[in-house]
């Protein structure tokens, strides 16, 4: 990696995170002074293991309809193609210990549901691939690693963004 990409995520040494974790991974300030925070949240070890489709996608259903639960900030939820995570966007909405509790309280919901939302052809583009069990399983072994994904980034975020806006 000696020249600077324009993807965020090209210009990260994945050989250097330990996955789970949460990393503010972009932040884009609008003309009208709205601010999106991108945030890699991620569940797999970069080029040791990935999510298989079905609980992935199952996965990415029920983050995305149930994270609005929790946060009116949120403006998407979208799986990695590499499929070891997602991307989660917010709108105007700054405070990381914050973020984690929406993740947490919305991968909570992933293990109490009952079905997978939208999961039919009307609603999905690839209706047939589906695993509710799969999803829940990942969302179980994330948050048996909160502990020590919460404290990974935090520090990381603070000093090289957040300063700069005077928050920390």
């Amino acid at each position: 990696m000696s020249e600077k990409m324009n993807v965020e995520s090209f210009n990260l040494d994945h050989t250097k995170v330990k996955a789970p974790y949460v990393r503010l991974a972009g932040q884009k300030k609008g003309t009208h002074g709205d601010e999106i925070y991108k945030y890699d949240v991620r569940f797999m070890q970069p080029n040791k293991e990935h999510m298989e489709m079905p609980a992935l996608h199952s996965l990415e259903h029920l983050m995305a309809e149930l994270s609005r639960n929790h946060s009116d900030k949120i403006v998407d939820i979208s799986p990695m193609g590499c499929q070891t995570g997602f991307y989660m966007s917010l709108i105007n909405h700054t405070d990381y210990d914050d973020v984690l509790i929406i993740l947490e309280k919305t991968l909570l919901d992933v293990l109490e549901a009952t079905e997978v939302p939208a999961c039919n052809e009307v609603q999905c583009g690839w209706a047939a691939s589906h695993s509710l069990e799969g999803a829940q399983e990942l969302a179980r072994n994330f948050l048996a690693k909160k502990t020590r994904m919460a404290t990974s980034f935090r520090g990381i975020v603070c000093k090289n963004i957040y300063s700069l806006a005077g928050m920390c």
